[in-house]
């Protein structure tokens, strides 16, 4: 029988994806990995990066005998998809920002983009803009703070409101403004805290439905859960078990990768 589908993300942002699976797969077995030990990856030089990803997604693809590789997160799709679908011999699902639809549903042509500073200044961004959004003005806004706000959320510690309210600021600066593409997985985490620091009706868009879809349209063959599923995770804690607690996996495992230098990639 074919083994769960894994869900990887530096954090627990994943979990916003992985809930959206289970919604369209009740009965298929998930997993998840996580690579908090290097959290956060933005900070991490491209070239390093893409080694750490593949190390790390073709251990837990190995421990849980996954039949696909969902990579739940913005920064590694553009920058490991290509290594890890050349490594890996079963579907590999990528995550990109929800520019597409924002621009289908805004009715007054200006959408923000809400992100971590890699994935809003990164090319392909400026490339999924010039293509589905080049009749928009998009706001871009880089909100990093938002990571840890949503790491510290599922770990049932307190938020702070005014770090909140600092990083969406610069979006409301532009009161013609109605839609917002959460471009990291781990602000869908934080949408009941975004509606209620929202100045008017503002419509939120995030990937995790179009990976869900993505998933259904391409995975045929999967094994069905029963209880938790299971976690690794790099840097296993009581707090990152709490948070996968909550979205219905086990208590992280340690997962072990080789240790590489960051001045050697």
């Amino acid at each position: 029988m074919s083994g769960p589908i894994l869900v990887f993300d530096s954090g627990v942002g994943g979990l916003s994806v992985a809930s959206a699976i289970r919604h369209h797969l009740p009965h298929a077995a998930l997993a998840y990995v996580c690579d908090n030990a290097m959290l956060p990856y933005g900070t991490k030089p491209d070239a390093w990066l893409v080694g750490r990803i593949v190390d790390v997604c073709l251990a837990a693809v190995d421990a849980c005998n996954a039949c696909a590789l969902v990579v739940a997160c913005n920064t590694a799709s553009t920058l490991a998809l290509r290594e890890l679908r050349s490594r890996l011999d079963i579907p590999v699902i990528g995550t990109v920002p929800a520019i597409k639809p924002a621009a289908m549903t805004t009715r007054s042509g200006t959408i923000g983009l809400l992100a971590t500073s890699a994935t809003v200044h990164r090319p392909y961004t400026d490339a999924l803009i010039r293509d589905f959004a080049a009749q928009c003005q998009v706001v871009r806004v880089a909100a990093d703070g938002l990571v840890t706000l949503a790491e510290r959320k599922l770990a049932g510690l307190g938020l702070d409101d005014a770090l909140l309210s600092a990083e969406l600021a610069p979006l409301w600066a532009h009161p013609e403004l109605d839609t917002v593409v959460l471009g990291c997985t781990h602000f869908p985490l934080l949408i009941d805290q975004l509606h209620m620091q929202a100045p008017r009706q503002i419509g939120w868009v995030d990937s995790g439905g179009a990976i869900a879809r993505r998933v259904v349209a391409i995975v045929t063959s999967m094994a069905k859960g029963s209880g938790p599923g299971a976690a690794w995770a790099t840097a296993p804690t009581p707090a990152l078990a709490t948070a996968l607690s909550g979205y219905g996996f086990a208590a992280p495992q340690g997962l072990e990768v080789r240790a590489v230098p960051l001045t050697l990639r």
